[in-house]
């Protein structure tokens, strides 16, 4: 078994005959998964594979449900080995689990299919020695790829930073590089996590692999820049990007956090406007910054805030927070509001600007006779004192109401919400 060990080339080439080594000197089905329990090399089987393994092989990854179940036993946070209990439901064996640790960083798990003949003291041992040489290769790629990341989150940090000069810089180095290209469509997200707390390196850990997938796709390439709870995805469209697309890759990974996080883990994501150059990426990443404040502060968001789709919304969350109160609630519309039991003339009067002052329109929605939608603009009138034949007055109170959305909900209130719900 040294022998082979002694003969483990570097990279992935030597993780992978490390991993196979030992599962010919087992007899056993053995794979390295990485902290998010995704697969980075794996043995042959040894007649011992469950669904799990074989779901996992044929889709290059395993099934959400299943990742949830290993990362809730904990797995990621064990400091010594242990077994994994199986679940029938899952298709999943037991498996003797060994967390690859280096240094104080988690980098990857170890496991061994543990069904049937319990292992041995001396299997054990095996596992244990495999595990230190593992840890080694592993760790020597994680300090390369540590260094990549840095010089490629300074990168980006300073391509949508305030300074013009590190930005211009920022900018020429990106496409020096080859790292990313010159446009012509870019788009930047912002991500951040919220209602979790773990070990240290946990949060950027999801973010990471959250983010991966859209690092290059068909249609993009992109970079993040990881800090400990939050992200920056700068992104280079061949074509523009529809808001149907950006919104399924918002949700795509929202969801990717919640399976590598838990439940209580509370994703807030802003996109930005669409930009024609790389040069601009920071004033996408302005309008991802705002769009993130609509998101935690609207619950119909869900999380996800796009600048393209705020409307009026951005108008009065680039204000900062502690100008965003209830001084700047028109007094005609405060009358409405503070005027007890008005929630029907609320409701009817919302409906009349969202349809443009449509009264038809207005009726129908309502499913009001007209007479009787007369009446109530006409209390409404009386209230405020303002004419609804007048744009300006409609204007007004159309404001008003989207500012009363954002001022009912404080910040973070949306992402509370969702944690509380789950």
């Amino acid at each position: 078994m040294q022998r082979w060990i002694q003969r483990a080339r570097s990279g992935g080439e030597a993780l992978q005959t490390l991993v196979d080594g030992l599962a010919e000197e087992l007899g056993r089905s053995v794979v390295l998964d990485d902290p998010l329990v995704r697969m980075i090399c794996t043995s042959r089987h040894f007649g011992d594979e469950d669904r799990v393994r074989v779901r996992t092989l044929l889709q290059g990854i395993a099934d959400d449900e299943a990742i949830r179940y290993v990362l809730s036993q904990g797995v990621a946070r064990w400091t010594c080995p242990g077994v994994l209990p199986g679940r029938d439901d899952l298709g999943l064996q037991p498996r003797y689990c060994v967390p690859i640790r280096e240094r104080g960083h988690m980098l990857g798990i170890l496991m061994v299919v543990a069904a049937g003949e319990p292992l041995t003291g001396a299997e054990t041992e095996a596992i244990d020695r495999v595990a230190r040489a593992v840890a080694v290769e592993m760790y020597a790629e994680h300090m390369a790829s540590d260094e990549d990341e840095q010089h490629t989150r300074r990168l980006v940090n300073r391509l949508v930073g305030s300074d013009s000069a590190q930005r211009c810089a920022a900018h020429q180095r990106l496409l020096d590089d080859g790292l990313l290209s010159a446009g012509p469509h870019v788009v930047v997200t912002s991500v951040a996590v919220t209602g979790r707390r773990g070990p240290s390196g946990q949060i950027a850990v999801a973010l990471r692999g959250a983010l991966e997938p859209f690092r290059q796709t068909r249609t993009a390439r992109g970079l993040a820049a990881i800090e400990q709870d939050r992200a920056v995805l700068v992104q280079v469209f061949d074509r523009e990007p529809a808001e149907e697309d950006m919104e399924q890759q918002c949700r795509a990974v929202v969801r990717s956090l919640t399976t590598f996080l838990g439940p209580r883990a509370a994703a807030v994501v802003g996109v930005g406007g669409r930009r024609t150059a790389l040069a601009d990426a920071w004033i996408s990443y302005d309008q991802a910054r705002v769009a993130a404040r609509a998101a935690r502060r609207l619950p119909r968001l869900e999380g996800i805030g796009d600048w393209e789709r705020l409307g009026e919304y951005a108008v009065f969350l680039q204000l900062p927070d502690s100008a965003l109160n209830d001084s700047l609630l028109p007094k005609p519309l405060r009358r409405l509001l503070d005027g007890g039991g008005n929630s029907r003339l609320e409701e009817t009067l919302r409906c009349f600007l969202e349809h443009a002052g449509s009264v038809p329109k207005t009726a129908e929605v309502l499913e009001l006779h007209r007479t009787s939608l007369y009446y109530r603009l006409r209390q409404i009138q009386e209230i405020t004192g303002l004419d609804m034949d007048n744009g300006a007055h409609r204007l007004v109170l159309h404001m008003g109401l989207r500012l009363w959305d954002l001022l009912q909900a404080p910040p973070g209130a949306a992402l509370k919400r969702a944690v509380a719900t789950e």
